[in-house]
């Protein structure tokens, strides 16, 4: 898995951008139940006329969803906001596997903790429920977003199992989430990078950015896809275009030099 298409953020045109992203060779999918900024069933509407059509079979794919507390939902709510947290994340994961018609998912994701400023109570009754999920098959590995390394560290201090996947909106002004990529890489933690483009557009812009996708016959996001992957991210894209799709999946091909490498990790953005 070299990349996640993801799915915020476009409501009606789901269905045909997810058939889309997976026609033009995508296998990794990211959604959420959190039907504010995704919209989790046109997703599954999609997976299932590719399954119909022979394009992809669910085992060739890998699909990530979370749960979202209810502070970061809207009126459309996927569990009763009157339960217990962790009869919220059993609701919240029944109504997944039936918006994507599937038995399981392959990654189930906290949509970020319940406070800013920690790891806290309610993130620790959270974790547990997920853990049974997965303990009944119906998730794989489990993960966190939105995440500070302060929550990373409280959570290992407590004990407790830490996830498989990071997932955080990458910032070049702060190296790239170089604190946490790197407290995810001495544990065997794999870092998934979002927004590597709309949170970075200086970047796209920057003359050493342009001046190696002049030389690699590449687009500056296709440069800057090739560094996440040099550095051990995981990238996630949302684009809506096709071609970019194409490109941004054929970013191998760009070669960084270990110095251009540490120059694109030191831009500010």
């Amino acid at each position: 898995m070299n990349f996640l298409y993801g799915t915020a953020w476009k409501e009606d045109r789901t269905a045909a951008l997810v058939e889309l992203a997976v026609r033009s060779g995508f296998r990794a999918i990211d959604t959420a139940n959190q039907r504010r900024h995704y919209f989790e069933a046109a997703v599954g509407d999609a997976l299932d006329t590719l399954y119909r059509a022979d394009v992809i079979r669910r085992e060739d794919l890998f699909l990530q969803t979370k749960f979202t507390y209810i502070d970061g939902q809207d009126h459309r709510l996927p569990y009763d906001p009157d339960a217990d947290l962790t009869t919220q994340v059993a609701q919240s994961m029944a109504s997944s596997l039936e918006h994507l018609r599937t038995e399981w998912v392959d990654s189930f994701v906290l949509h970020g903790p319940a406070s800013g400023m920690g790891w806290s109570k309610a993130d620790v009754e959270v974790w547990a429920a997920m853990r049974k999920e997965r303990a009944a098959g119906r998730a794989r590995l489990l993960g966190v977003s939105n995440v500070s390394l302060r929550h990373l560290m409280q959570m290992e201090a407590t004990g407790e199992e830490m996830p498989r996947f990071v997932q955080n909106r990458c910032f070049a002004r702060s190296g790239w989430d170089r604190d946490v990529r790197e407290f995810c890489a001495a544990r065997g933690m794999t870092y998934q990078g979002f927004s590597l483009l709309t949170a970075n557009t200086g970047v796209l812009g920057h003359p050493l950015v342009r001046s190696v996708a002049a030389r690699e016959q590449a687009t500056p996001a296709q440069v800057v896809f090739r560094f996440a992957r040099t550095v051990g991210m995981l990238p996630l894209t949302g684009t809506s275009n096709e071609e970019h799709m194409r490109e941004d999946l054929d970013c191998s091909h760009v070669q960084l030099t270990a110095e251009e490498v540490a120059a694109i990790e030191g831009l500010a953005g």
